[in-house]
């Protein structure tokens, strides 16, 4: 929707992730140094990415973002405690808070990004330089394999 506005106006477009927009409202709700958003991918996966909170209070990527199993989910580029949030905490709760360890303060479960963190980290995209034309405004894939075709 957002493209074909912007190609409607000649407008650029902001990339905003989806795991950041998450993390975005975790740190900010919760005052965490760090956010743990995590997605519930289906097909026993999740979507997951560790964000350190700058110093102007926005999400900063550590790593990148991953589909995996959720038995191996890292946690380890976090060097303090945050706070979990999506809906992949909902489904995989135990298993996620075990291999967190003494990294996680809390929980915000079954959260789905809202369109005011979206805005909010969009107009700071958007501020940087980061947009781009709209025909460049494609989705990014963490998955690329979701519909396999059997096997004879």
């Amino acid at each position: 929707m957002a493209q074909g506005i912007a190609f409607a106006l000649d407008l650029p477009v902001a990339p905003v992730s989806t795991l950041a927009a998450l993390a975005d409202e975790a740190i900010a709700e919760t005052g965490c140094e760090y956010a743990f958003p995590c997605i519930d991918a289906r097909m026993g996966e999740v979507y997951f990415a560790v964000y350190r909170r700058d110093a102007e209070g926005y999400p900063e990527l550590l790593g990148q973002e991953r589909v995996l199993a959720p038995g191996r989910v890292d946690f380890s580029s976090a060097a303090g405690t945050g706070a979990g949030t999506g809906s992949g905490w909902a489904t995989y709760r135990a298993c996620l808070s075990g291999l967190a360890g003494g990294r996680l303060d809390s929980v915000l479960s079954g959260r789905f990004p809202r369109a005011a963190a979206v805005a909010r980290l969009g107009a700071r995209i958007h501020a940087r330089g980061g947009s781009v034309p709209p025909e460049q405004a494609l989705p990014v894939y963490l998955r690329d394999d979701v519909a396999k075709k059997p096997k004879p």
